[in-house]
């Protein structure tokens, strides 16, 4: 593998500079910041733990800050970028900025939350600058649909950070957290501040590291059936299970009976169960027959 120059990555000038030659004003509809900061970047890198063999896939590679920092490590990163201006100038700029690794690059120009294909090699790692407004929906997906991803790295709002992150029994424990235990062991990997971005966020930001399960959750239970308990019962979390899952059994007392076969208290709220819990309560639902899948 060649070394990559000292100024291979994007600075904050050069940052502006792409944008201005690309007519490009950051938008908050896509939830658009752009890291500036090439220490930030080579930090995230070794944080996602990049090894020389990975393919990475990259969500929202932006201008490029990211993806050229990954391309220092990784073997291959394929990066998928659905603005149409970003996405038409990326691959100058990585031909550009690394040319020694150029032919190590792949774009896909589509909406990330609709990619059902990457090119081969499939990824081994996902690692991201996620937009605040689909953080979620966009990393249950990948992970859905590409189960070769083993880690991933995802920085986002440090809210949101904290809510994939929470375990059973904490304030913030909902639903990202269960769906994403559901895939993966999910910690935080650290906080970023808000000058590395241009446009500067109105707030902080947080990594997330998620290694995929070695084994899937035991249940006899199809994963949307385990996720519509789980929805259940965080629209109305302040309501006992018992309550929260009377629309979901078709009535309070059907709730209370699954809830007792699945040795779950009617009593209890949601914030205090684990995925495990979840999985047993939707194998016991009340339309479920014995072996159904």
């Amino acid at each position: 593998m060649s070394t990559p120059s000292p100024d291979s990555l994007l600075g904050p000038a050069d940052i502006r500079e792409l944008a201005a030659v690309l007519g490009v004003r950051p938008t908050k509809q896509r939830g658009q910041n752009f890291v500036i900061d090439a220490n930030t970047v080579r930090r995230i890198v070794r944080t996602a733990q990049v090894k020389p063999e990975d393919v990475v896939v990259e969500v929202g590679p932006g201008l490029g800050s990211l993806t050229l920092g990954l391309l220092e490590t990784a073997d291959r990163v394929t990066a998928v970028e659905i603005d149409d201006v970003l996405a038409g100038a990326l691959p100058a700029t990585i031909a550009a900025r690394m040319p020694d690794r150029a032919d190590r690059f792949q774009l896909v120009h589509s909406d990330a939350m609709h990619v059902t294909d990457l090119p081969v090699p499939l990824p081994t790692a996902l690692v991201a600058n996620l937009p605040y407004n689909v953080a979620v929906p966009v990393l249950l997906h990948m992970l859905d649909t590409f189960p070769t991803i083993e880690r991933t790295l995802v920085m986002v709002q440090a809210e949101v950070a904290d809510r994939l992150a929470a375990a059973p029994g904490s304030k913030v424990y909902g639903v990202p957290s269960v769906k994403a235990n559901w895939y993966a062991e999910v910690k935080r990997a650290g906080s970023i501040g808000r000058n590395v971005f241009w446009p500067a966020p109105n707030v902080d930001s947080g990594l997330v590291a998620l290694t995929r399960r070695t084994e899937p959750v035991k249940t006899t239970a199809a994963k949307r059936e385990v996720f519509a308990v789980v929805d259940a019962a965080f629209a109305q979390r302040r309501k006992t299970l018992r309550a929260a899952l009377a629309g979901w059994a078709g009535s309070a007392a059907a709730a209370e009976t699954a809830l007792v076969a699945a040795g779950v208290s009617p009593q209890a709220r949601g914030e205090s169960l684990t995925v495990e819990e979840f999985a047993r309560i939707a194998e016991h639902a009340p339309n479920k027959e014995p072996g159904q899948q």
